[in-house]
């Protein structure tokens, strides 16, 4: 096999070697590691929903000699430069995924004996003519980045490196490697600990700005060695549980709900559930979704039937059964005025109010940890109200029930004092869990997922969560030049399930997207690099791959990239006929099955780590190169201008609240001129 043909596709079964005229220009725009400009991202507007690729079938001469050279016994593949080949497997599948792909080798590809159309047979669309976004202008910086950090990871401390001999290697050679990799001591264990260096390093009291207590020593949770090695997290816990939300206060007997134009009487039950809905009028985003009104409108009536139903002003029963006939606006208009009466208070009122508010939670807010105090994060527990959920999710609208002491499990020391739950109440059970870092859980009524009360995120012991986090990310620089070698040349292996996962790994390293997990009939449809579905990839010759889908949180993950020519023919490959809109395009592939492949080469690795460690690493060398002189104001920018790009490169985005609009709308009312002013100076204008 020469060195021209390492951008040939995978295999050709027809003998010949005749390049096509894209093979150069591809090969100029390659980066020093095998692929194009990472990064390269035109943001522009929709996709145009037209087909990416018209496969058809190699002529009948040309299948009839594969045929041949196949049955006469001799090596049914040569490496090749064009582009028009077919390596896919014989036993094409779609939507089906397999429990374990590791075992799955699938046949090779180039048995078939079909032929890829050529890249001008897939165009769909001219290249835009829009500006140059900041992206682009940043992709050259990212690959100076990035080459840099491969070059730090090739030092003497970083892991030994063989030399391939460029022999294919047997299905089970994965498995020896990773028995070598995983027996290589980390830097942890390479690097001997004295003794008496677990003790914590106290600080004087002036160094600390943000002690809690003035008259207490800070705590270097992070030069403490033996801090987080065990799975013992404490030996004392003292804490007084959790804050509940207030009890609902009935509504006046003026304002009541109405159906059919007529006010109705209900349960407290039932009329704070109306007030749920009823409160949110004004966002319209929700309420005017038919699968909101459907979800609440169902519970609405489990509860109205639980209660004993509606009554007019003369007691008379009333059947609540269409939800257009129901009016919220009166109870709206009440709260919304309670609002306004709260927004108006006077600022010496407010800060009374929010002062007695502070002094009920105190008790709460801290709690003692080995004999330290740490700060509690979420200590409150969630008031009941109606489920918004992300994006599109199927469960939108549906009502969270109250909490009550009974579904609350609390996490405690032996020898402390059990927080008492609220009168005539009793915890649903009392644990002592010395390897959890909760303090209370409890399981919420909508997903049946639970939910913790744990520390704060500036506590040590998150703290010591978040270090072994990026810690972990800091040690994949020593393997990640391998790591790239091997998915250059995997994605041109024989086997689509080795092809599919080099793929899938060179695009979440080099385009940041999450990995993604499978999702239930009952969970918002986002999807991750291995659950892409066909409709999610368009793909423009000669090398430019658009991504559209709902990522993490339901957020929009919209880009325009350049993509490895390599990278390219595969996606072009996974996309080809019978798969059609629903089928997903990693079909080998699944997550799980992802990062036990990426845990060969370092322990605990996983396509997450992929993130942390590429955003981390561009932060640390935009801050290197960042100049610390100006005002402090000055410096500030300069940080946030770096974070931002980092922002950029990662695909963060936040997402538009629901008030977005009202608030635009109020500015734009404060920039206009009064009419007034406009008539005064009517000749000026």
């Amino acid at each position: 096999m020469s060195s021209s043909d390492e951008d040939t596709p995978l295999l050709q079964m027809n003998g010949r070697s005749t390049g096509t005229p894209n093979d150069q220009t591809m090969s100029d725009a390659k980066g020093t590691n095998g692929h194009v400009d990472p990064g390269v991202s035109i943001r522009f507007g929709a996709v145009q929903k037209s087909p990416d690729v018209d496969m058809t079938d190699a002529d009948a001469a040309s299948a009839s000699k594969r045929k041949a050279r196949t049955s006469s016994g001799q090596k049914s593949y040569v490496e090749s430069s064009d582009e028009d080949d077919q390596p896919l497997s014989k036993r094409r599948r779609t939507s089906v995924k397999h429990e374990d792909p590791e075992t799955d080798e699938g046949v090779p590809l180039g048995l078939n004996g079909r032929k890829l159309p050529t890249a001008s047979e897939t165009a769909i669309g001219e290249e835009s003519d829009s500006d140059v976004p900041i992206e682009r202008k940043l992709a050259q910086e990212k690959k100076r980045i990035q080459q840099k950090g491969e070059k730090e990871g090739r030092k003497p401390s970083a892991a030994p490196k063989k030399k391939t001999n460029g022999i294919k290697k047997e299905p089970g050679a994965a498995k020896k490697t990773a028995t070598k990799v995983k027996s290589e001591p980390t830097s942890a264990q390479s690097t001997p600990v004295k003794k008496g260096s677990a003790k914590a390093t106290p600080v004087k009291k002036e160094e600390s700005a943000d002690a809690e207590d003035a008259g207490e020593e800070e705590y270097r949770w992070w030069e403490d060695p033996t801090k987080g090695d065990g799975t013992i997290k404490w030996t004392t816990l003292e804490h007084n549980g959790v804050v509940f939300p207030p009890p609902y206060e009935p509504l006046p007997k003026d304002v009541k709900m109405k159906y059919d134009g007529v006010p109705v009487t209900l349960h407290p039950d039932a009329e704070e559930v109306a007030g749920f809905f009823g409160t949110m009028l004004n966002s319209t985003q929700h309420v005017e979704n038919p699968t909101f009104q459907k979800n609440f409108f169902m519970d609405f009536k489990d509860i109205l039937k639980k209660t004993g139903g509606a009554t007019d002003s003369k007691g008379n029963k009333i059947d609540i059964k269409d939800f257009k006939k129901c009016d919220f606006q009166p109870i709206f208009n009440y709260y919304d005025a309670k609002r306004a009466e709260k927004r108006n208070l006077p600022p010496a009122e407010k800060k009374r109010l929010k002062a007695e508010k502070d002094e009920q939670e105190a008790p709460y807010m801290f709690c003692m940890w080995d004999g330290r105090k740490q700060k509690v994060g979420n200590f409150r527990v969630e008031p009941p109200s109606l489920f918004r959920g992300r994006g599109d999710h199927p469960k939108t609208g549906r009502v969270k029930s109250r909490v009550q002491p009974e579904q609350i499990t609390i996490n405690i020391g032996k020898e402390a004092r059990v927080p008492p739950p609220p009168e005539g109440h009793k915890w649903k059970e009392v644990k002592h869990d010395q390897e959890g870092t909760w303090l209370a859980m409890w399981q919420e009524n909508i997903n049946g997922n639970y939910k913790y009360v744990m520390l704060a995120a500036n506590s040590d012991v998150k703290g010591q969560s978040d270090y072994k986090k990026f810690e972990k990310a800091r040690d994949l620089k020593k393997y990640i030049e391998k790591i790239r070698k091997d998915y250059q040349k995997n994605m041109k292996h024989e086997l689509m399930v080795e092809r599919q996962k080099a793929t899938a790994v060179y695009l979440i390293d080099q385009f940041a997207l999450r990995a993604g997990n499978e999702k239930g009939e009952d969970e918002a449809e986002t999807v991750g690099c291995c659950s892409l579905k066909y409709e999610n990839v368009t793909l423009k010759p000669p090398n430019k791959v658009v991504f559209d889908f709902l990522g993490k949180d339901s957020i929009r993950f919209y880009d325009e990239v350049d993509v490895d020519p390599q990278a390219f023919k595969n996606l072009k490959i996974f996309k080809k006929a019978p798969k059609k809109e629903g089928d997903e395009i990693f079909d080998r592939l699944t997550t799980s099955a992802l990062n036990k492949h990426l845990s060969n080469y370092m322990p605990g690795l996983t396509a997450k780590v992929f993130r942390t460690y590429n955003a981390s690493h561009t932060m640390s060398e935009l801050l290197k190169e960042m100049k610390a002189t100006g005002s402090n104001a000055e410096k500030v920018k300069a940080y946030n201008d770096a974070n931002r790009k980092v922002a950029i490169l990662c695909n963060h985005k936040r997402t538009v609240g629901a008030a977005h609009a009202n608030q635009m709308e109020k500015m734009s009312e404060r920039v206009r001129p009064p009419v007034r002013w406009l008539i005064s100076h009517k000749g000026n204008c």
